[in-house]
């Protein structure tokens, strides 16, 4: 599990409480039977952050993780919003390859990253994507 690889410190994912905030939205993925996949998004002052991707093992390279991108880029340019931003960890090799190939590219810190301190981000990979 990716959380146990990093120190607390390291772990910038949102509180449960923070879901609920209206500048956020949090999408489920379902099969017949169960919740396959999650993904959040927060929007800011002129972009948008990818907060949390999750495709369970069995679900994964079915689609699932493209379809919930695909939804996140579709809800961020009905806000008109063409910048999509994300933080993820140095070692979420499948993750960084992932969003390599749909199209997002690496970028300084960004937003409230820019005001830790360099431990706190020393394992974060920052990457946009602007959107068409």
């Amino acid at each position: 599990m990716a959380r146990s690889s990093y120190p607390p410190e390291q772990r910038h994912g949102f509180a449960i409480e923070a879901l609920l905030q209206p500048d956020i939205r949090f999408f489920l993925a379902r099969d017949t039977r169960s919740i396959i996949g999650c993904c959040g998004v927060a929007f800011d002052d002129g972009y948008a952050e990818l907060k949390r991707m999750f495709v369970r093992d069995a679900a994964r390279e079915t689609g699932v993780a493209d379809a919930l991108l695909a939804h996140i880029e579709a809800v961020t340019r009905a806000r008109d919003i063409a910048c999509l931003r994300l933080e993820t960890g140095a070692r979420q090799i499948a993750a960084l390859r992932f969003y390599e190939r749909a199209g997002f590219v690496r970028r300084n810190a960004f937003g409230t990253y820019v005001t830790l301190t360099p431990e706190a981000i020393a394992t974060s990979i920052f990457m946009e994507k602007r959107l068409g």
